[in-house]
């Protein structure tokens, strides 16, 4: 295991010449599709979940350095990898090599708006691809967390000093889950708080229910379950029409949710805004967005309360820092989506550490083998809080017997 010290002796030996000497040599992504136990499979509005997939990223320096970034194209960890991971080695990577990896806004700027970077670095404004959103900023979001995590590496220290320091060494954490019908929904949403001690809790509702009254019927067994002293979020993955939305706010009432997530599509941000003004419940929103002028828009709408964006999806540790810095300006709260492998989760850790606008981590308690199996470190969550990294870089060791036997490259 490679620790701060080794890496101020590794740049001392340099001579003084720095991290602008560093180039990168290699690039190469896998998609990773990791089998789920049969007994440990959910199902939701996605369908039964067998495996947990994504894009993972490897970047080397010419000195050695290793940084790993992640790229998800899908809600959760369901859906296909092969076009991003193809988009990675074969378009992306290229463009990279021998350039410095410590350029990082740079290098963002660069690949969002591609033939006219150099146009828009002069005029000081962006002029993006046509294909600015989707694949092209899943494919930034995977290059931009490794290069995040080269930068800390060979400088010896974690990812969030260099975004500006952390408020705290351990963060309170939310368990992310809840699936089971209106008779164990209770059970289970039980049985985190007691895993982790957890003081927040989420469940899933929605289309998945098939009907309003069926959601609401979960809401309210797993609020008596849990009690008042536990926070409770419901998530309903976009799925409900504006209409079904405000019902089950009503229907919910006295249920007192700490926050209504993706009530209806992203797509929707007006619906989002007339749901919000429409009840009493904080609405989150933001793991389907894709750069800041994205939740620009959200938070002009006055659409949500928190943003989620999802460091692997939304442009990566850069945008995912501009975000925040949009929801504190306009009084909001940073909650990144990380329902996710171990580079996005990492890298949300550092975020939330850095964040003014942060107040609490997602800690997915289905079945995630791409946190658990791929690192060799282990993610914990004691008394509702998870601790920060203080390692270089991002914090973490790739597993390469998992990364080698589930990875397909393309």
């Amino acid at each position: 295991m490679t620790n701060g010290k080794t890496y101020a002796l590794r740049l001392a030996g340099r001579e003084g010449q720095g991290i602008r000497d560093m180039r990168i040599k290699t690039i190469e992504a896998w998609w990773i599709k990791i089998p789920i136990e049969a007994n440990r499979q959910h199902r939701s509005d996605f369908g039964r979940l067998t495996t947990f997939d994504s894009a993972i990223l490897r970047i080397e320096t010419d000195d050695g350095i290793v940084g790993w970034g992640e790229g998800k194209n899908a809600a959760g960890s369901a859906g296909t990898y092969g076009t991003l991971v193809h988009m990675l080695n074969h378009e992306i990577g290229p463009k990279l090599i021998d350039r410095d990896p410590a350029d990082i806004s740079t290098i963002w700027e660069m690949l969002y708006n591609g033939v006219r970077h150099e146009t828009a670095a002069s005029s000081g404004h962006a002029m993006p691809e046509i294909a600015r959103r989707g694949l092209s900023v899943a494919a930034i979001s995977a290059v931009d967390i490794a290069l995040w995590d080269i930068l800390g590496k060979s400088l010896g220290v974690p990812v969030w000093k260099l975004l500006g320091g952390r408020k705290a060494d351990r963060l309170p954490a939310y368990a992310s889950g809840g699936w089971e019908s209106v008779d164990r929904i209770g059970e289970q949403l039980r049985s985190y708080v007691a895993a982790g001690g957890f003081k927040s809790v989420k469940m899933r509702v929605g289309a998945m229910d098939r009907a309003l009254h069926v959601s609401a019927s979960r809401v309210r067994a797993a609020r008596k379950a849990i009690g008042p002293d536990v926070d409770l979020m419901v998530d309903a993955h976009g799925t409900y029409t504006v209409a079904e939305a405000k019902r089950f706010i009503q229907m919910v009432a006295d249920c007192d949710l700490a926050w209504f997530e993706e009530p209806v599509i992203a797509d929707d941000k007006p619906g989002m805004a007339e749901v919000r003004a429409a009840g009493n419940v904080p609405i989150a929103a933001g793991e389907s967005e894709a750069t800041r002028f994205a939740f620009r828009d959200l938070a002009m709408l006055r659409a949500a309360d928190i943003f989620q964006p999802d460091p692997a999806f939304c442009g990566g540790i850069t945008e995912a820092m501009r975000i925040s810095s949009l929801a504190s300006a306009f009084n909001l709260r940073f909650a990144p989506h990380l329902w996710a492998g171990a580079p996005c989760f990492f890298s949300g850790l550092h975020l939330c550490a850095a964040s003014p606008a942060s107040f609490i981590i997602e800690y997915s308690l289905g079945a995630n083998p791409m946190i658990h199996d791929l690192v060799e470190d282990t993610v914990s969550v004691k008394d509702g809080m998870v601790e920060i990294p203080d390692r270089p870089g991002l914090g973490f060791t790739i597993n390469q017997r998992v990364l080698e036997t589930h990875a397909q490259r393309q």
